[in-house]
């Protein structure tokens, strides 16, 4: 797990968190057992269950109650991630082989698999009647907004309303839900946990965008996996999409981002063409509206050192480089 700074003061709490998730995955079919702490230790920030922990913080805090919440939300992470490897055939991430790379396409199913029956047996413990509800609905989102992905692989048509959609659907619902549910279990009010899953899906929302600028500037050393893997698969994104503005249809930008097999130095080529237009620039701006909006969800949160790592949190995610 790769600590941040910014979680000191929930990092004992962490600790509790990880030891539990590698006791709950342990089992007795050594494959699974071996493909579930592999993941376990591929150097994830654990920041779902962090955003839990934050959120709770603010009301009436419980580590008891608030571990199941934080280790289902993880585990939930962690099955579309090993999915994901699979549909994107990636053979590294976080600098390190993949569960395909390492035992191939049908143990990394069966490991997400096992994975999402393990937090439904969390969720199953949880006493509170609205998580089962928030999490399977934002499950279904989840995997709309991936189909959604695939449907739209190597479309240069498509607009920025269908990007946001998708994006909202990867990954700003998950971090929005782990928000509203550290703060529900915790009894906060209603009208909190509303600001609380309001910051959380303007921060994952920004989160996702500075994903996919890394994906075209990052150095490889300091993202975990090699640079230009969306264009590769033709994921059409943000950048992507502000670029293609500066060009008539039929450009060569056009042409080399519905080409399904690019060589690296057509991928190389893509990437200066999309450097050219200031897309980047763009694409930070618009993630710098995304924290701002998402800071201004915390005003009328209680004044409490939780809201200010979640502010700091905030900063934090537009000048990541991991």
């Amino acid at each position: 797990m790769k600590q941040l700074w910014l979680f000191n003061q929930i990092n004992s709490d962490l600790q509790r968190v990880e030891k539990e998730l590698t006791k709950f995955v342990e089992t007795d079919y050594p494959i699974l057992q071996d493909s579930g702490i592999h993941l376990l230790t591929a150097g994830g920030k654990r920041l779902r269950p962090a955003f839990t922990l934050l959120a709770g913080k603010f009301y009436a805090y419980s580590l008891d109650k608030l571990i199941p919440v934080a280790m289902a939300l993880e585990l939930i992470h962690m099955a579309t991630l090993v999915h994901d490897d699979v549909v994107d055939a990636s053979l590294t991430r976080r600098s390190r082989p993949t569960v395909k790379a390492n035992w191939g396409n049908i143990v990394s199913v069966e490991t997400g698999d096992y994975l999402l029956a393990k937090a439904l047996i969390l969720i199953s413990q949880i006493n509170h009647p609205e998580v089962s509800r928030i999490l399977a609905e934002v499950s279904v989102e989840m995997c709309q907004g991936e189909i959604q992905q695939i449907k739209a692989s190597f479309d240069v048509e498509q607009n920025l309303k269908q990007y946001y959609f998708r994006i909202k659907r990867k990954t700003a619902l998950l971090i929005s839900a782990c928000c509203k549910l550290g703060a529900l279990v915790s009894e906060a009010p209603r009208h909190q946990v509303w600001a609380l899953g309001a910051y959380g899906h303007s921060l994952g929302m920004a989160f996702q965008i500075v994903d996919d600028v890394l994906d075209i500037t990052a150095k490889p050393s300091e993202f975990g996996k090699p640079i230009g893997g969306d264009l590769r698969q033709g994921i059409m994104t943000l950048p992507m999409i502000l670029a293609l503005q500066s060009f008539p249809s039929g450009s060569p930008l056009h042409e080399l981002l519905r080409k399904a097999d690019k060589t690296d130095a057509e991928v190389a080529e893509t990437i200066e063409l999309i450097k050219g237009t200031g897309a980047i620039d763009q694409s930070m701006r618009i993630v710098d509206a995304y924290i701002n909006k998402a800071k201004k969800h915390l005003q009328d949160l209680p004044k409490v050192s939780s809201r200010k790592a979640l502010e700091d949190l905030a900063d934090f995610i537009a000048i990541r480089k991991f």
